[in-house]
């Protein structure tokens, strides 16, 4: 099951793929990695269908915003899960992701265990 990661601080690479060794090494996670809006859409259109069933983003990257991502996938992709990460819980981003179709809201730093519980229940749905 593939993931991408939209982030623009690079070092969020090593933390995600730290978090998830053993998923990744068992196979049931594959991540992929955008540091910008612009090479997350990239990368979604690089395959017909897209072959990323999940997306996490970080709400605040210059350029395109991840609620701007969001909105983009949303209408180009509806099939594909995202999710947003803020730096700020703040309740106007929250609302705005939420109401664009986010499936989660996580704030930094993030809580990898509840984000594992979400990750392990999509597996299991196509696993089972």
């Amino acid at each position: 099951m593939k993931f991408l990661v939209v982030d623009d601080e690079q070092d969020v690479e090593m933390l995600f793929r730290q978090k998830f060794r053993k998923e990744i090494r068992s196979g049931d996670v594959h991540l992929e990695f955008a540091f910008s809006g612009k090479q997350a859409l990239e990368l979604l259109n690089s395959t017909e269908p897209p072959d990323v069933v999940y997306v996490f983003s970080d709400i605040n990257m210059p350029g395109m915003t991840g609620l701007e991502l969001l909105d983009t996938i949303k209408s180009e992709y509806p099939q594909i899960h995202v999710s947003m990460i803020s730096a700020y819980g703040d309740d106007d981003n929250y609302r705005r992701a939420i109401e664009s179709g986010a499936k989660e809201f996580f704030t930094k730093p993030i809580d990898f265990e509840s984000l594992k519980t979400e990750i392990n229940k999509m597996i299991q749905k196509t696993k089972g």
